[in-house]
């Protein structure tokens, strides 16, 4: 439960940082799109970043 809690506030930190990393959020595979009346953003690779990263760090953590 504390290693768990520890994962949860470093996920928590990292978010607050986000709007001080520049990369995050346009990184090229990031579909942005600016009509008349509409906005489509679509991190596809930001989100496959961060679910790599996440992959890896499970993965470290289930190694016995």
């Amino acid at each position: 439960m504390i290693f768990l809690g520890l994962i949860m506030a470093g996920i928590g930190f990292v978010l607050l940082l986000t709007g001080k990393i520049p990369w995050i959020g346009r990184l090229p595979g990031d579909f942005y799109f600016k009509g008349k009346n509409v906005t489509f953003y679509f991190p596809l690779a930001t989100s496959l970043l961060i679910s790599l990263i996440l992959t890896l760090i499970l993965w470290l953590i289930n190694q016995k």
